[in-house]
């Protein structure tokens, strides 16, 4: 491959369906229904108490989340980055077989996505991810330059594509596992004991303070002038009694340096259930706030909401990019430009490995991670918390490998093909489908709209996703007759080429996924 991008004044086109490898667009909408499955829930519940489980739940409601849990969380958006990464390496090699320029055509493509992914955070809802996916971009396109340096020229193979991203994305395990080593070499079975026992005392203490909050809770004065429309004005109200409480508490912290050491144990033990009970105060703060903003009726203190928690979801971004979206990329990457997914047939025993390997490893680890990580023992010992959060959160990646390795293996079948093929408009129009999940759902929950914030069980959340899916494979199918990308895809793509892009499918233009 050549390791740098020719100046020419050639311009770039859209693929046409023949450019396309076709395994991508099932890919993508397989993608799309574990997306929704996923981000619906945090339609219903606040943001802000993100990835926590609902203990609460029993029935059905329970067995979806826990499922949902095991096949769903984590692996899809891992899945979706793996395929971006799969076509930055096509539009690269495409661009450079065409010898035109693709630097700054890209980083225009990515500065859209990163507009869009705002927009959709503000306006619609904060949990995108696609201004993620744009920054991970931009560093990815920032690691190709770096391989047009002639020093680093003879780097720039698909096998460094894929030593980096593996090298990042085994650093947190790595970092894990020398601190495991470090904690199991210096602390004995009775300092583990001692260390159990005292947690449970903690928890125990915890439980204390919070059924006393429950039985006495502060009293929420409103002026007999204010009308009540709804519960948001309480759960507004509640929020600034428990944000004055845990400003109170900071304040008296700050005031009074507190020596652990010479505590008693006793004392030891009131006190770190109350830094705990003051934790948890601040979050139900959070939820609390969040939920008043969409549980009310008007959009633009929601938008408002929205955009100042935006301000503070950036502060991730970089750290979440890099780590996770850049190395993910990396590997999407290495599997085209080392042909595995242009030629799979010539790579059967290695997508076999990927896909047999895959689901019953990345199966074993996500079942035995949800086990350890939701049983009760986990709240009074950290050591057995971080190691199931540890297995569930690697086999996230490898049953992710495995979903890849099935579909590329079931794509060479024909009945797969034909059984399947309403997948491929999904995935032709992603991020049309993406933003449209969340017109539709906070069309349903929040209060400016439908309203059903909090109250659509976890179970009934599932019937939902079926009809969103069913109307998108419906709309997708036949826009897709008349036009050849997706509302948003084509304005994404008008506004990296710097023009107008044609709309209107011309007849000719062959729109099957497969001969």
């Amino acid at each position: 491959m050549e390791n740098e991008f020719p100046g020419t004044n050639k311009e770039l086109t859209p693929l046409t369906n023949s450019n396309r490898i076709q395994v991508m667009d099932l890919l993508r909408g397989f993608a799309l229904i574990g997306i929704i499955m996923m981000n619906i829930e945090w339609f219903n519940r606040p943001v802000s108490a993100l990835l926590s489980f609902d203990y609460s739940l029993t029935g059905f409601d329970w067995a979806s989340s826990w499922l949902v849990k095991v096949f769903v969380e984590g692996k899809f958006y891992k899945l979706f980055s793996i395929l971006f990464g799969m076509g930055f390496a096509i539009m690269l090699v495409r661009a450079q077989e065409a010898d035109r320029k693709f630097g700054a055509w890209f980083t225009r493509r990515m500065l859209a996505l990163f507009v869009f992914g705002m927009a959709h955070l503000i306006f619609l809802w904060g949990g995108d991810i696609i201004h993620d996916y744009a920054v991970g971009g931009l560093l990815l396109l920032g690691f190709v330059l770096l391989l047009r340096i002639k020093k680093l020229a003879r780097f720039n193979t698909p096998a460094t594509f894929a030593k980096v991203g593996f090298s990042l994305l085994l650093m947190p395990l790595l970092v894990s596992m020398f601190a495991a080593l470090y904690f199991g070499v210096t602390r004995d079975n009775t300092v583990i004991t001692n260390d159990w026992q005292q947690e449970v005392s903690i928890n125990q203490q915890l439980n204390v303070l919070l059924q006393q909050e429950k039985d006495n809770p502060k009293e929420i004065w409103v002026s007999k002038d204010t009308e009540i429309e709804d519960e948001s004005t309480l759960i507004a109200a509640s929020a600034a009694v428990i944000d004055s409480d845990v400003e109170a508490l900071e304040e008296k912290e700050e005031a009074v340096e507190v020596d652990e050491d010479s505590m008693t144990d006793e004392e030891l033990i009131i006190y770190k259930a109350q830094q705990r009970f003051e934790r948890k105060q601040s979050r139900a703060q959070d939820e609390a706030k969040e939920t008043a903003a969409f549980t009310q009726t008007s959009y633009i203190e929601a938008t408002k909401y929205r955009a100042k928690s935006a301000v503070e979801a950036l502060g991730n971004t970089p750290t979440f990019a890099f780590f996770v979206c850049l190395p993910l990329f990396m590997v999407g990457y290495w599997l085209v430009a080392s042909g595995r997914m242009k030629n799979p047939q010539q790579h059967q025993s290695f997508f076999s490995v990927m896909c047999w390997g895959g689901l019953s490893i990345g199966l074993l680890l996500s079942i035995a991670g949800t086990f350890i990580s939701l049983h009760p023992v986990t709240k009074s010992a950290i050591e057995v918390r971080a190691g199931g959060q540890t297995i569930f959160y690697y086999g996230q990646f490898v049953l992710c490998a495995g979903y890849i390795g099935l579909f590329v293996k079931l794509a060479s079948k024909a009945w797969f093909i034909k059984g399947f093929s309403w997948l491929a408009p999904l995935g032709k129009m992603a991020l049309t489908n993406y933003i449209g999940h969340s017109i539709i759902l906070t069309t349903i929950f929040y209060g400016y709209a439908g309203g059903m914030f909090g109250q659509i069980a976890r179970g009934q959340q599932m019937l939902i996703v079926v009809a969103v899916i069913f109307a998108q494979v419906v709309f997708c199918t036949l826009w897709l007759k008349f036009f050849r990308f997706g509302p948003l895809e084509w304005l994404w793509r008008s506004i990296t080429y710097l023009k107008w892009q044609p709309l209107r499918l011309e007849k000719k233009l062959d729109t099957s996924i497969a001969s």
